[in-house]
């Protein structure tokens, strides 16, 4: 059986990217599963795992984000979706957080191996929006989203949005976060959806912002 590759995973996927972009995909993978050997970052250690939940979840935050944007990766881990949006957007100007110090020095590891540009703060992110700002926040796989606005609700100051990814229970963490009041002043809307591979779920890409950055009260749909 011949081994799988990421050219033929992209294409399994009907996705299509640059070769100078595919490349630096295929490198960052291989740098990724290096050092899972060592510490535990990722589950997704193929090509078809790597193309249908990493590079899909970023490819979903990367249509929503503009040209120019200031953006942090909170909770990076091993660098999705954070890495993976500097590669596919070099127009970005991307941060990542991450809170382990084992993973931020992976993480950073990784980075500088494949000569990006993209600073690495180890700490919290409530820690990094104290000296910085940021147009978007990207979450993924971090925490519920009650914990998340508890997290950034004091902060709104000092970024615009939050781009949150989450699966089907999305919709019991709204509630919960509403009737603790956490989303107060704030607006919600769901962006995108798509089949989480190998299940009947789906993924679902998330904003929430200030109401009055929109003009209209909390929504959700």
């Amino acid at each position: 059986m011949m081994p799988d590759t990421l050219t033929a995973a992209l294409a399994r996927h009907g996705i299509e990217l640059p070769e100078g972009q595919v490349e630096m995909l295929d490198r960052y993978a291989r740098l990724l599963w290096q050092w899972n050997e060592k510490l535990n970052l990722t589950r997704h250690t193929d090509y078809e795992k790597f193309v249908s939940r990493d590079l899909a979840d970023s490819l979903a935050f990367a249509r929503f984000l503009q040209t120019g944007e200031r953006v942090l990766d909170v909770g990076t881990g091993g660098g999705v979706p954070g890495v993976v949006l500097a590669i596919v957007r070099d127009d970005l100007h991307v941060a990542l957080c991450e809170s382990v110090g084992k993973r931020a020095r992976a993480v950073a590891d990784i980075v500088a191996g494949l000569g990006l540009p993209v600073p690495i703060h180890h700490g919290r992110a409530e820690g990094s929006l104290a000296t910085r700002k940021y147009d978007t926040l990207v979450v993924r796989a971090v925490a519920r989203l009650r914990k998340l606005l508890e997290w950034f609700n004091p902060h709104w100051d000092h970024f615009g949005r939050l781009l949150i990814l989450k699966g089907p229970g999305w919709l019991e963490e709204r509630g919960e976060a509403r009737h603790l009041g956490l989303m107060h002043g704030l607006a919600l809307r769901k962006l995108a959806s798509y089949p989480l591979p190998g299940t009947e779920s789906e993924s679902v890409l998330l904003q929430i912002c200030e109401s009055k950055r929109l003009g209209k009260p909390e929504e959700g749909r």
